[in-house]
């Protein structure tokens, strides 16, 4: 009886520990605050921005050619032919359409580039977060931007550690 409480005793401290070991192999990091500063990540924001002012600039001018072409032909439709109104109201459509179409095709660019320009970044990090957790013993990296909701921190906190890896 009295082996089997010192075995008993033994296990449950033998768990015990292995609990803590366990518990300091885990980490966390606000994977979305560290891709949000990476300095790679506002080169592509500056990007966008700047092609996003160009596609903009394109289509207000657009805008305001359709627009100044709308009034005129509205103001001389009671002095043209029914033809030519008819033509008329046929190209301001198809000018309208070209203004639909370059406005979601600037739309479609811009996603795409922007994710054709996160990719490596989140690539970068991913890379960046392995490489310190297995230089720390880390076997389980918490994504605290998910867990706004991580009601326990109690892993180490990676986000200095893998700034500095990155360089920023």
């Amino acid at each position: 009886m009295r082996n089997l409480k010192s075995l008993l005793l033994i296990a449950v401290f033998t768990l015990g520990l292995g609990g803590v070991a366990n518990a300091q192999k885990m980490g966390h990091i606000d994977f979305e605050k560290l891709v949000a500063e990476m300095p790679a990540t506002k080169q592509l924001k500056a990007d966008i921005e700047k092609l996003g002012k160009t596609y903009q600039d394109e289509i207000e001018g657009m805008a305001k050619k359709l627009d100044a072409k709308m009034k005129k032909y509205t103001a001389e439709q009671n002095n043209q032919t029914k033809e030519i109104n008819e033509i008329r109201a046929k190209e301001v459509q198809t000018d309208n359409q070209r203004y639909e179409q370059l406005r979601q095709t600037a739309y479609q660019e811009m996603q795409k580039k922007q994710a054709e320009g996160l990719k490596p970044i989140i690539e970068k990090a991913q890379k960046a977060i392995e490489e310190v957790a297995t230089t720390k013993g880390i076997l389980y990296v918490l994504d605290a931007s998910v867990g706004k909701g991580l009601l326990v921190k109690k892993g180490e906190d990676l986000y200095a550690a893998v700034k500095a890896k990155l360089g920023f």
